[in-house]
């Protein structure tokens, strides 16, 4: 677990700083970091993959349009964080997604060499559909946890806390009661053993 020295919104202000500043390669360090968090908040909203994609990429586009809004570099993780919120709700009470044109032609897709084979693509689309039936029958609060871990390489226990509201110590505990609840409800579905 991270010190509140090495917590994810110092990480997140020293980056922007040295952006701000002049160093692109700040920018990159801090969507490194910040996107995981980010990506898990959409998500929790509601969103779809595609549609969490855009309001994560539109909450960068939006900090690098404003960065010289945001007063305290300090700030700037939940200036990220409440932008992602707002835009989440926002697209998800408009309640539809712009379709693609009518005109794209489906030919001018590549074919994907690496992609898996028919009877792979149908087994792991099988045990994903286990897992998350079995996910979705979790408490909210363990869904929102699991997913902001999930989606961090390196999970920063202060800012996971600080996004969604809950003690620090309380993370680690509450983490492994959610994950032995769905590994339990998952041994005990016959459907698991045949996709494993």
């Amino acid at each position: 677990m991270h010190t509140d020295a090495d917590g994810l919104a110092v990480r997140a202000a020293a980056a922007f700083e040295a952006f701000r500043d002049g160093d692109g390669a700040g920018m990159t360090l801090l969507v490194g970091e910040v996107t995981p968090l980010l990506w898990a908040v959409a998500r929790q909203s509601g969103l779809d993959h595609q549609a969490a994609e855009d309001v994560v990429q539109n909450t960068w586009l939006k900090l690098v349009q404003h960065a010289g809004s945001v007063d305290d570099p300090r700030s700037v993780l939940k200036w990220l964080l409440t932008t992602t919120r707002r835009d989440s709700w926002r697209l998800r009470s408009r309640g539809h997604r712009e379709e693609p044109d009518a005109h794209d032609d489906v030919r001018e897709v590549e074919s994907d060499h690496t992609a898996p084979s028919p009877e792979d693509a149908v087994l792991a689309h099988d045990e994903q559909r286990v897992v998350w039936e079995h996910f979705h029958l979790l408490s909210d609060r363990c869904q929102t946890l699991l997913r902001a871990i999930a989606y961090a390489d390196r999970p920063d226990y202060a800012g996971v806390a600080d996004a969604l509201g809950m003690p620090v110590g309380s993370i680690g505990p509450t983490r492994g009661r959610c994950l032995a609840k769905l590994r339990a409800a998952l041994t005990s579905d016959p459907r698991w053993e045949m996709t494993s």
